[in-house]
């Protein structure tokens, strides 16, 4: 046993010292695996220390190689003008910030050589942005030399028509104008601006050298300018343009631009309201305290404003002159009559009814109102309004504001439809003015027209403003030395759109012709065509208007065709009240029919004598009051009875359906 023990010591001895060889020899392994990672480590950090001092100058030597290149780029360009400038004052940002780029990336490589595989990623990439920015800095500037605006000699040929203004806004952020430009070429002249210029409504070319504001040229330029509204120095009336300085002094190489949405500085925007009737009337005043037109159930109405009467003081104490100041200056209204104004919108509004005012220019003690070329060689109900001159212009923009203001829905009534004159195509009759050429004749109404535009909408946002025409479409048939209406409409759309295109809309009158014909659907097939070439425009062919204002040059900028209202039409009974009862309802079933009619606005609640001497007996009503066979005609028309008061047409006409000549328009 001893032996054994012996032994079995011995060998567990030798086992002992074997696993300390073993463990020594493990441990050695691990310190040298150490240090040897940290040889590495270190030498890593050497090395990228020298990669960080080596980077930046190897960058630079790229960045100045690709530099020389674009330099010798760019005098190749040859006569590349400020455009070469500017584009190597943005070559020069570029190579900042590249420089900044190098740095950075130094940085990182330090920061990211903890890891080998993060190193290399680094090595082998490093520069490739940098190069590509310069590559296609080079290629741009090179297309932009390529492909630079002309420069082309500005001729007077050549000047008004060589850029456009696009657009002339409000913006409503900041509340400057925004005039933006826009130029196919760029104009050779004295220096390297565009200027922009202001102009009023009545000047016809530059006056001085008093530029607002100027630019660098370019192809694209976009002008910003106080509006100043309500302000001596307002410029909501004001045209602008583009010029040069050309042989030391200025062209304009733009046609005059307006402002085209007063409406996006509007203190009031009331609601237009939608009816479930397109029946209107012309109201008797004498007869709003009585219940007749809710009666009638009347869902639009028309009332004329001569300025005249609203226009100075008054001698009434209870009825104090109102004052109103616009534009710096203080204006006068008469207190009695702007009361009786207040009491008649009121009423109307009170019924749901929709209101259009008709504001017409007749003679009165304000001279600066009638058109300069309208104050001498004759007599007429009503007159040119007068935008050729500061006062003119000034006074029939306080007017406008002045309505606008107090008939928005503020206390006094809610009037939405202003139409600007009457029938102004028969010019000596009811517009008028010295005999001119068609287009001298509607500029001098255009100019008026939208100052009473600008106006309106810059104070009642949905206001609508219309342009009023008769039914002398073709050709004028009786005013003397008059326009047809169609050439007029033409020249009015041409006119507007070509100095900044606003929403007006067209007030119609579709009376018969003669007026004395108490038939619609009989007048004479002479005069009454279905053609756009028609002489005149009646019910009978009322078609022909509305789609003439569905072709495309006639529609508004968003593409829609224009609002158009019937806002007086009529027929007479002195040939029976029956057939005017059936024309009235024949008339209606054709408007009813054509959705691009907003409304119709019958002549008359009452005869009015003077027409009635006319053997115009136009009235619901007669003189006396009585009420004729029209009056339950026009009552029902629109009711769910009507065929009850309104099939006995179809006899008179001598028809037996009303699809025999209505269609859906």
């Amino acid at each position: 046993m001893e032996t054994t023990d012996r032994t079995d010591s011995v060998k567990d001895s030798a086992q002992k010292t074997e696993k300390k060889k073993r463990r020594k020899r493990t441990i050695d392994k691990a310190k040298v695996a150490e240090n040897k990672k940290k040889a590495k480590e270190k030498r890593t950090r050497k090395k990228g220390k020298r990669m960080q001092e080596k980077e930046p100058g190897r960058w630079k030597k790229r960045l100045a190689l690709m530099v020389l290149l674009v330099i010798v780029l760019a005098a190749a360009g040859g006569a590349a003008g400020f455009f070469v400038q500017q584009h190597l004052d943005t070559l020069a940002a570029e190579r900042e910030a590249v420089e900044a780029m190098v740095h950075t990336k130094a940085v990182a490589l330090t920061e990211y050589s903890k890891t080998q595989h993060r190193k290399d990623s680094v090595r082998q990439n490093a520069g490739k942005d940098t190069t590509r920015a310069l590559v296609d800095a080079a290629r741009y500037m090179i297309e932009g030399i390529k492909n630079r605006p002309r420069e082309v000699e500005v001729t007077a040929d050549n000047a008004t028509d060589f850029a456009t203004i696009e657009s002339c806004l409000i913006n409503t952020e900041t509340g400057k104008i925004d005039i933006t430009m826009k130029a196919k070429d760029l104009a050779l002249s004295d220096d390297g601006f565009y200027y922009l210029f202001e102009e009023k409504a009545y000047q016809t070319s530059l006056q001085d050298s008093e530029y607002l504001i100027e630019d660098q040229k370019d192809v694209d330029l976009t002008f910003s300018v106080n509006l100043n509204y309500n302000t001596t120095s307002s410029r909501l009336f004001s045209k602008f343009v583009v010029a040069v300085k050309k042989n030391g002094s200025f062209l304009a190489i733009t046609k005059p631009r307006y402002i085209t949405n007063p409406e996006a500085i509007a203190k009031y925007s009331p609601s237009f309201g939608a009816t479930s009737s397109k029946k209107g009337l012309l109201v008797d005043p004498e007869k709003l305290k009585t219940s007749e037109l809710d009666d009638l159930g009347v869902k639009h109405a028309a009332y004329n404003i001569p300025l005249s009467r609203i226009l100075g003081q008054t001698s009434n104490a209870n009825y104090p002159t109102v004052y109103y100041t616009y534009n710096g200056r203080n204006y006068a209204f008469n207190g009695q009559i702007i009361a009786e104004y207040d009491y008649i919108f009121t009423s109307l509004t009170n019924r749901g009814i929709t209101t259009t005012a008709i504001i017409l220019n007749d003679i009165s003690s304000h001279p600066e109102l009638i058109h300069p070329k309208a104050r001498s060689g004759g007599h007429a109900p009503y007159y040119a309004f007068n935008a050729a001159d500061e006062s003119g212009t000034e006074t029939i923009a306080a007017i406008a504001s002045f309505l606008a203001s107090r008939y928005s829905g503020t206390g006094h009534g809610k009037v939405m439809n202003w139409v600007i004159g009457n029938e102004i195509n028969a010019r000596s009759e009811w517009n008028h003015i010295e005999h001119m050429s068609t287009p001298d004749y509607v500029d001098e109404y255009a100019r008026a027209f939208r100052i009473f535009y600008n106006a309106l909408l810059s104070v009642n946002g949905n206001a609508r403003v219309y342009i009023s025409l008769d039914q002398q479409w073709g050709k004028s048939l009786y005013s003397k030395n008059g326009y047809g209406s169609k050439e007029i409409l033409d020249e009015f759309n041409r006119n507007l759109k070509a100095e900044g295109n606003i929403d007006w809309g067209l007030a119609q009158h579709p009376y018969n012709y003669p007026l004395t014909s108490a038939k619609a659907w009989q007048s004479n097939g002479k005069y009454v065509q279905d053609n756009e070439n028609t002489p005149v425009i009646t019910i009978k062919n009322l078609h022909v208007l509305t789609d003439y204002l569905q072709k495309p040059e006639m529609l508004t900028e968003d593409g829609e065709v224009r609002h158009l209202i019937l806002s007086e039409m009529g027929y007479t009974s002195s040939q029976g009240q029956e057939l005017q009862a059936a024309s009235f309802v024949y008339a209606y079933k054709m408007i009813e029919a054509n959705q691009y009619v907003d409304s119709m606005l019958f002549s008359r609640e009452t005869d009015a004598p003077s027409e009635v001497a006319q053997g115009l007996d136009l009235g619901l009503c007669t003189l006396g009051g009585g009420r004729k066979s029209i009056y339950e005609a026009y009552k029902y028309v629109d009711s769910a009875e009507s065929a009850k008061y309104t099939d006995f047409a179809l006899r008179v006409i001598g028809i037996s359906s009303w699809s025999e000549v209505i269609k859906k328009r």
